[in-house]
């Protein structure tokens, strides 16, 4: 009974195996970003990059200066740290206000995560395009969740989530104006090739654009009490004809996922004849080694006729040659 056993537990054991690949697979990617028909590739976007905002309360006399720190393509490592405080390395976008009182006293900075790109379920990232939104735009939304913001005032917690709008503008890089920290990665050591590539990314645009390519739309409470941070990045890896993105037509994985269940079912239906005829030969006839196998006798041959069938083949390819018919007397 030994092959019925180990038989059933291999076919138990393929669905563990293929969930996990399809886990795999649907983690988030920023250079495999799929929304509807498009792929989106923003690896050119990747780093620790920051844009802040300033805003000043009359009735309080005070001035609240917000950096928002994010990458898109990793966790911020190290660059969850500002100031002192600390947000959480584990996180993609966090922001780190900073009140500045007139009178110059009483100055405080905290921190608090905005969003994560390891949510599941309902909190998983939402990609869709923007031409679903405004269908005179083009490019991508990506919504994160997965933070939590205090209120200074109030000390209340409330669930936190970023929406930034990646427009298409085929003259920015998208890293025009952006101030980015350095990644420095948690053993301490800077990851010194990342650098190198940022600084090649940026020397590739070298011209003056009036106004960052990233910008702060509106941070504030939802209808639902989320606290939702809202950004416009424009950049050329937004948009439907850049080369490094791919269309719903040529998207590769259309093809390979017709070919990949093709060979799953094959392989299954193989594996069931194989587990199922040995299992019967067991139980009926009591067979054991080859003879367990179903046309155990017909596979032992196969070597024996794939060798005659090579030397008709060798014996016609050199008997090609030769004149037939009666030879003159």
């Amino acid at each position: 009974m030994r092959i019925q056993s180990s038989g059933i537990s291999l076919l138990l054991s393929l669905p563990a195996l293929f969930s996990g690949l399809g886990l795999a697979a649907d983690a988030f990617k920023c250079d495999q970003i799929k929304a509807a028909d498009h792929t989106f590739d923003l690896s050119g976007l990747k780093g620790a990059h920051e844009v802040s905002y300033t805003s000043e309360n009359q009735t309080d006399n005070y001035v609240v200066s917000t950096t928002y720190v994010m990458n898109i393509c990793d966790v911020l490592h190290s660059a969850a740290n500002r100031d002192g405080e600390k947000c959480g390395t584990d996180k993609n976008i966090c922001g780190f206000p900073k009140t500045h009182a007139k009178d110059n006293h009483g100055n405080e900075t905290f921190a608090y995560p905005v969003a994560d790109l390891v949510g599941e379920g309902e909190k998983a990232p939402l990609a869709t395009p923007l031409k679903e939104i405004d269908d005179k735009k083009e490019g991508l939304r990506l919504k994160m969740f997965g933070g939590e913001y205090r209120a200074h005032v109030e000390g209340e917690t409330k669930p936190a989530a970023a929406i930034i709008d990646f427009q298409c503008d085929p003259d920015r890089s998208g890293l025009e104006g952006i101030v980015s920290t350095e990644d420095v990665l948690e053993n301490g050591d800077a990851n010194e090739k990342e650098k190198e590539k940022d600084i090649a990314r940026r020397a590739e645009d070298k011209s003056e654009k009036p106004d960052p390519s990233l910008q702060i739309v509106s941070f504030g409470p939802d209808k639902d009490n989320t606290y939702i941070l809202k950004l416009d990045w424009k950049t050329r890896y937004a948009c439907y004809d850049y080369k490094g993105g791919n269309s719903g037509n040529t998207d590769p994985s259309k093809h390979w996922g017709f070919f990949t269940w093709m060979i799953i079912i094959l392989f299954l239906a193989i594996a069931a004849y194989l587990i199922f005829g040995s299992w019967l030969n067991y139980n009926r006839y009591g067979a054991r080694g080859w003879d367990l196998l179903p046309h155990g006798d017909t596979l032992r041959d196969v070597p024996y006729i794939f060798q005659d069938w090579f030397r008709r083949v060798v014996n016609t390819v050199q008997g090609g040659g030769s004149r037939g018919g009666y030879s003159a007397v």
